[in-house]
């Protein structure tokens, strides 16, 4: 439909771009995740995350966990090394890049690796709770399909 004056088309209130969505959704997302990491197993949320992602991954370079995590390399890298101390994770010599580490688990970072995984399927379930089974497949598919396309 063409416009019949030379102003510009009215944009959809602000609150209905799915990108302004998306980020509602995942900050109040991860303030419950962050207040539940800190309470059942004393982690900052990006600990929790780089937890995860080495136990899902391993062994990780500290720029693949940041991808995998989904932060950036400073904040990865410094989450890792509090794990380290923590006594959670192993961080040892890359063999193929000699500047680089590779991180693992220890046998406490599996056993924690656990519970946070446990965490996080709970949270999924809350999160998808109010949606039927169709619903989550459907916007499972759908997400995949806007991140193909934001990949490109």
């Amino acid at each position: 439909m063409a416009r019949q004056s030379g102003k510009p088309a009215a944009a959809p209130p602000l609150d209905q771009f799915l990108t302004y969505r998306l980020h509602l959704v995942s900050k109040l997302t991860d303030k419950h995740s962050s207040d539940a990491y800190a309470a059942e197993m004393g982690l900052p949320v990006g600990e929790a995350r780089c937890l995860a992602a080495i136990g899902s991954f391993a062994p990780l370079s500290v720029n693949l966990l940041a991808a995998k995590a989904n932060l950036d390399k400073g904040q990865a890298s410094r989450a890792a090394q509090a794990l380290v101390e923590r006594g959670l994770l192993r961080k040892q010599a890359s063999e193929v890049d000699g500047r680089g580490v590779v991180l693992t688990l220890t046998r406490s970072g599996q056993a924690l690796w656990s519970r946070v995984m446990q965490l996080i399927a709970r949270r999924n379930e809350d999160i998808f709770g109010c949606l039927s089974a169709a619903e989550r497949q459907q916007l499972g598919r759908m997400l995949d399909c806007l991140i193909e396309h934001a990949r490109r």
